[in-house]
């Protein structure tokens, strides 16, 4: 997935002439904390609600002040886990995409990458998750997958992640079983640390109202 294909329509963007107060207007109707501003098509910068703060003049218009943001962007041609890396050092809301010529595409906000991830993650599908620690030096994709299918069950999504001056990562797996005894006996056979597991209820539809109220309060 590249950036391009995550651009939403709703978002529009600053022009130089419009105020502070219709940028914090706007900023209210989008449920974001970040707008780009364009000159035309040419993007000149991202502006934030703690910027306009600062102006002390709600009234001047957004182009006489200089952006703490200027660079905080992507083009439409780079990986989704560039915007995410991107949007996590800038702390964004949004991100606005630009062409090779830096002109303003659109914008990806940040309730659109959580929606995303929860389509490819497989948060939406049935079954238990396992968490795994190890030694980055012992971690096998292969005999990881090897062992969970030698159960009949599959990895519907994977991730790693990792502390700060450690060796250590976490693997986290979601697999296509609600029971997974039988899994992690055999993860115990071959020595592996189970860090947590984490079992859904079978009524499904309470984990769908739980991320229905996450996207919900999302939106306020």
């Amino acid at each position: 997935m590249i950036a391009r294909n995550l651009i939403t329509d709703g978002i529009l963007p600053l022009k130089t002439s419009d105020t502070g107060r219709i940028a914090l207007s706007w900023m209210e109707d989008f449920r974001v904390m970040h707008l780009p501003i364009v000159n035309n098509e040419g993007f000149l910068g991202l502006i934030s609600e703690f910027d306009i703060y600062n102006f002390n003049d709600f009234d001047k218009a957004v182009g006489n002040h200089s952006l703490s943001l200027s660079k905080a962007y992507v083009y439409d041609y780079q990986h989704i886990y560039d915007v995410l890396k991107i949007m996590q050092q800038h702390k964004l809301s949004l991100i606005p995409v630009i062409d090779d010529r830096e002109n303003y595409l659109g914008s990806i906000t940040l309730q659109q990458l959580l929606e995303h991830f929860t389509l490819t993650m497989s948060v939406n599908d049935p079954g238990g998750i396992l968490v795994l620690e190890m030694s980055s030096n012992d971690y096998s994709l292969s005999e990881i997958a090897r062992i969970v299918e030698s159960n009949d069950a599959k990895i519907l999504s994977l991730f790693l992640s990792s502390a700060p001056d450690t060796t250590k990562i976490e693997v986290t797996l979601k697999i296509n079983r609600v029971d997974l005894s039988a899994v992690v006996q055999t993860f115990l056979r071959y020595n592996y640390l189970i860090k947590a597991t984490f079992s859904e209820p079978d009524d499904h539809d309470d984990l769908r109202e739980r991320f229905d109220s996450l996207m919900n309060y999302l939106n306020i």
